[in-house]
């Protein structure tokens, strides 16, 4: 994190704006992240069918023993609030001391701790009807926010899009923020979000955890999100994890997210499935019981009744970083990608764009050729990032996965993205955009849904 600090100066002296003045990282308030008795950290998630239940979970002070969720099918008449349902919250205290905040392997003495003590509150809106518009509140029954709206899925297959972004991790309140908000300008009908990992760069952090709430903003209160974590989820907990070197999943994660609760026994929340409108989407957790979860990840295939099959995670197969190669996930997970058909995967971590594919056959060519642009393809793989913290690709080490019948068409450095993906009958429109909101990559799958057969085309 200060590396790449030190790297953006050094960067911004290069420009014409930034050799105006030297850039100075903003100060918080002291107390700027804690909660208080006024509903925050206010997000939905899909925890079971989407088309007819939704989660919500919010955080407050430890003086707030109890929460509710309100809920009623919206109207333009405003008088739709009197028609509420209120439903009691399920509340949980998160009370730690010495809790490590930031943590520097290589500068134990920059270590910081905090305390952590106050209360997270879930509800769960279920028998919800489909396709409809739905307004919800939260509070302690005195205290509420205002009223949000959500749309709930169609029971049936129909069109959708979604957005997906990588690696959030660093400077989230100053620089994610602008990514984020430009890609909910871009698609303001995205049905949800995707979060490739590493949301925050120090897994325990209130303070990181409190700038990506806030640079989402209502973002994370009307679009429900599907995350998965990502190696910056994992930190040691307290001094003896440090000595131990022992990493635990943010203390914050299970707590103020309420995911489907349908994966690997033992790393439940971060990894799951959901159906959506034909689509099944698999959350994968890249970090840990890689083996467990392709036994899971075969079962889930095998009774897959879907059109079409979406894989996030957060370490790519194909890694387009130098240093970086996740030979395990690529011989346990691929296979089975390959066997079933997964129509695209979508990772984060490396800090790059990148996009390529598997064709149907591996073709005798050399990178630097050019791939046919209506290959049959097996899977389309990309990896993307979101936030301000940028690595180099290594276009000498994608070559390496040619072996593997790899192909990647695709590159791109020190660049944020977000992605809007869209579903249409036997297409699926892939589009990538820069934080500025100019179209940057774009690629389409077609797909013969009796054949299985899938054809990929550029534009």
């Amino acid at each position: 994190m200060r590396t790449f600090f030190s790297l953006l100066i050094f960067v911004c002296t290069l420009t014409d704006i930034s050799a105006q003045r030297k850039y100075v990282k903003p100060e918080f308030v002291k107390n700027w992240s804690k909660p208080g008795k006024h509903p925050d950290h206010i997000v939905l998630n899909f925890s079971e069918d989407p088309a007819t239940s939704i989660s919500v979970t919010w955080r407050t002070s430890k003086d707030v023993k109890s929460g509710y969720g309100e809920i009623a099918k919206a109207h333009a008449n405003p008088a739709f609030i009197s028609r509420a349902e209120t439903i009691e919250a399920i509340t949980e205290t998160i009370n730690y001391s010495n809790v490590v905040s930031e943590y520097d392997r290589d500068n134990p003495k920059s270590n910081k701790f905090i305390t952590l003590n106050h209360n997270y509150h879930s509800v769960t809106f279920k028998g919800l009807e489909p396709n409809t518009v739905y307004g919800y509140r939260v509070g302690d029954g005195e205290i509420w926010s205002e009223w949000i709206q959500f749309k709930t899925a169609h029971k049936e297959n129909a069109p959708f899009s979604f957005l997906y972004v990588g690696d959030a991790q660093n400077y989230i309140l100053e620089l994610w923020s602008r990514l984020i908000r430009e890609g909910y300008r871009k698609a303001p009908d995205a049905s949800f979000i995707i979060h490739a990992g590493d949301l925050i760069n120090d897994a325990h952090d209130e303070h990181q955890w409190h700038e990506w709430f806030m640079a989402g903003g209502y973002i994370h209160r009307t679009l429900p999100s599907l995350m998965v974590p990502g190696n910056h989820e994992y930190n040691p907990f307290v001094q003896q994890d440090i000595d131990e070197s022992i990493k635990r999943l943010s203390v914050q994660w299970n707590k103020q997210f309420t995911l489907p609760n349908n994966g690997v026994r033992g790393i439940q929340e971060t990894n799951y499935y959901i159906d959506y409108q034909g689509v099944r989407f698999l959350a994968l957790n890249s970090n840990m019981m890689i083996e467990e979860q392709a036994k899971w990840l075969e079962q889930v295939l095998q009774n897959n009744p879907n059109k079409w099959t979406i894989a996030t995670f957060h370490h790519p197969i194909f890694s387009a970083s130098t240093g970086r190669d996740n030979e395990e996930l690529r011989t346990q997970w691929k296979p089975l990608f390959d066997k079933y058909g997964v129509d695209l995967v979508l990772n984060g971590h490396d800090h790059t764009y990148a996009r390529g594919h598997v064709p149907v056959k591996s073709l005798n060519i050399s990178q630097s050729e050019n791939i046919n642009q209506s290959e049959n393809i097996k899977t389309l793989y990309i990896t993307s990032v979101s936030g301000p913290k940028q690595y180099k690709f290594d276009s000498e080490q994608i070559k390496n996965y040619k072996s593997d019948g790899y192909y990647n068409v695709k590159l791109r450095e020190q660049t944020q993205f977000f992605q809007v993906i869209s579903l249409e009958d036997e297409k699926l429109i892939y589009n990538a955009y820069t934080a500025l909101g100019t179209l940057y990559d774009k690629a389409i799958i077609t797909k013969d849904f009796s054949t299985g057969k899938k054809t990929i085309s550029y534009q």
